[in-house]
């Protein structure tokens, strides 16, 4: 695999995430002092688009299987731009919510699943290794958007924000897509795609349901957890440790790619999302039961941190390895929406389970959500133990 293919997909998965995802946090409370709506309707339009851009997500991987994922992206990037732009343009409300479920549906185009799927049409089986640098370079995303945008918008509204933002996904991301097309033609044109044989696979239903099952919980654990970190931190008598807690999370990510990207590469990758599965509501019970320890806070952070880094990189990887480069596109689409779906609703069961009882029984009732999504993940190692699809596939960037 080039480098300047996982480098370009790389810019272009920052701008993404970037521009489409985490923005919103840093202009929700502008969005709605401007509409007159409190922060809770914002996010609660913002969860909707999300079930929008979960159920479209099968379309956009059946897509990139069929016309190629980087033609794709190429599609997705000019909807991106004029999303954001109906968005900022928005004169009342429904306008907004509608721009807003564009911006989820568009993003099903451009975020990682479909750029999974443009690796593994370029380079086959092979993508694994790729998959594991991408992640590791879209991993910054946040790193350099929270503070751009919250930059942008001391000087600019958050619709002139949009507006750049439109911007760049136009002038950026579309001719970086439209070249990785073009790329993505010549390699398959000279190297017909891989498949596991349908005979040797373990891919019968019962074993992609327990990968939906466990990526679901996967994505009910993440999106709980990181829309109420720094509120379920200050709950748990953390205070201003709290804040700072929270900066571990991000380099903890990066340090879960560096490392499996120098240890991982002949771990079985069933394992592999068990251990990112399990790390998670371990990090969980450590909060749990020590806090308001600020050491145990940390520890949290750490251990959530590289779970959430490593499910990033298992995400396009185990599909991969199991079930080959045929319907890739479509299988990483159905992940998407479990994981988009559960997302959308994880933070209110979150909140209602914390308002009827305490914040440790919410801890708790996710932490059991986790260890669930865990044992899926066994579940599928164990089959795979007795498959030929189980030895890791490597290769090189």
């Amino acid at each position: 695999m080039p480098a300047a293919v996982i480098w370009a997909l790389g810019l272009t998965q920052i701008v993404g995430y970037g521009t489409l995802y985490y923005s919103f946090s840093v202009l929700a409370p502008a969005m709605a002092a401007d509409f007159g709506w409190s922060g809770e309707w914002v996010y609660a339009a913002l969860a909707g688009s999300l079930v929008a851009g979960g159920l479209i997500s099968p379309v956009a991987g059946a897509w990139a299987d069929r016309f190629g994922a980087a033609r794709v992206m190429t599609w997705g990037s000019a909807a991106a731009a004029a999303a954001l732009v109906l968005c900022g343009l928005a004169p009342e409300g429904m306008t907004f919510v509608a721009g807003l479920v564009a911006i989820e549906v568009a993003s099903a185009f451009v975020l990682y699943a479909t750029a999974f799927a443009a690796l593994a049409q370029i380079a086959g089986q092979s993508a694994q290794r790729s998959i594991t640098h991408l992640t590791l370079i879209a991993g910054f995303a946040s790193t350099l958007f929270w503070p751009l945008t919250s930059a942008l918008h001391q000087v600019l509204t958050w619709r002139e924000v949009y507006f750049v933002f439109a911007g760049l996904n136009l002038l950026t991301c579309l001719p970086v897509h439209a070249w990785l097309a073009r790329f993505s033609r010549r390699r398959v044109a000279v190297k017909a795609m891989e498949s596991v044989d349908p005979a040797e696979s373990p891919s019968r239903p019962g074993v992609f349901l327990l990968m939906l099952s466990g990526f679901a919980a996967l994505g009910f654990v993440s999106s709980a957890i990181m829309m109420h970190m720094v509120p379920l931190l200050a709950g748990l008598g953390l205070g201003a440790a709290g804040v700072v807690v929270t900066t571990l999370f991000g380099p903890a990510q990066v340090a879960s790619r560096l490392v499996n990207m120098r240890f991982g590469r002949n771990l079985s990758q069933p394992l592999l999302a068990a251990i990112a599965a399990g790390l998670m509501p371990a990090g969980l019970m450590m909060l749990a039961l020590t806090a308001p320890m600020p050491t145990g806070a940390a520890a949290f952070a750490v251990l959530f941190g590289l779970g959430s880094g490593l499910s990033s990189i298992v995400s396009g990887t185990l599909p991969l390895v199991l079930f080959g480069t045929r319907g890739y596109g479509r299988r990483l689409g159905w992940i998407s929406s479990a994981r988009l779906v559960v997302s959308a609703f994880a933070p209110f069961v979150f909140a209602l389970v914390a308002a009827l009882t305490a914040t440790t029984a919410s801890l708790w009732l996710v932490v059991a959500v986790g260890l669930a999504g865990m044992l899926a993940f066994l579940a599928i190692w164990r089959i795979t133990l007795r498959s030929p699809i189980a030895a890791p596939v490597s290769g090189a960037i």
